[in-house]
């Protein structure tokens, strides 16, 4: 279960720079490594390896907290967190396009080393390959926001780079157990799990 909530953190912390950059323009630097770092990270031996450790993802235990007790602040984030989910299913089930987007990812590896994960070509790079794969599955995640910002090709790639990190994500949660169901009947232990990791 912690596995799984470290998981959703680095879900629900992807996709809230998703919605801040749609609506201002600007991404929380160390979030945005943070997130961009763990698509990198294929062979990492944890869950929290993934993310570089634990207190990287803090900021999203803390989204998911408050999701869990229905304290929320935008109601977009869990929408958008479903469509990424469902999107996982497809995105396992189609061997092609998830074969594409790994040797998109190592081709793309040994440039974000030697720039640093957040650098505009990697960025570039990185929403290019989402756009050539991932957005062809059904369901399509469809970010709302500042049409200043969404007609930047700059901003764009960021948001389709940012929307890699969250499928990454996904993947893991539900390679950890995690299933929509939990949001029911496991919401007592998603709490406890969630609460433990932030001590």
């Amino acid at each position: 279960m912690h596995d799984r909530m470290l998981a959703l953190a680095g879900l629900a912390q992807a996709l809230r720079q998703v919605r801040r950059v749609a609506e201002t323009g600007q991404a929380e630097g160390v979030v945005l490594e943070t997130a961009l770092e763990s698509v990198f990270r294929i062979d990492a031996e944890s869950t929290a390896d993934v993310y570089g450790g634990v207190a990287n993802v803090r900021p999203g235990l803390m989204l998911v907290r408050d999701y869990l007790a229905n304290r929320g602040q935008d109601p977009l984030l869990p929408k958008l967190a479903l469509a990424v989910t469902q999107l996982e299913r497809r995105f396992v089930q189609d061997e092609e396009v998830a074969g594409r987007v790994h040797a998109g990812i190592l081709a793309i590896r040994d440039e974000a080393r030697s720039l640093g994960t957040a650098h505009p070509d990697v960025l570039s790079r990185l929403g290019a390959l989402y756009a050539d794969t991932v957005s062809h599955l059904r369901p399509r995640v469809l970010v709302q926001g500042n049409p200043h910002y969404l007609g930047q090709a700059a901003i764009v790639a960021e948001i389709r780079a940012m929307l890699m990190a969250a499928l990454r994500s996904a993947v893991l949660w539900r390679q950890n157990g995690g299933s929509p169901w939990d949001f029911l009947f496991q919401r007592g232990a998603m709490t406890r799990a969630v609460e433990e990791l932030l001590h």
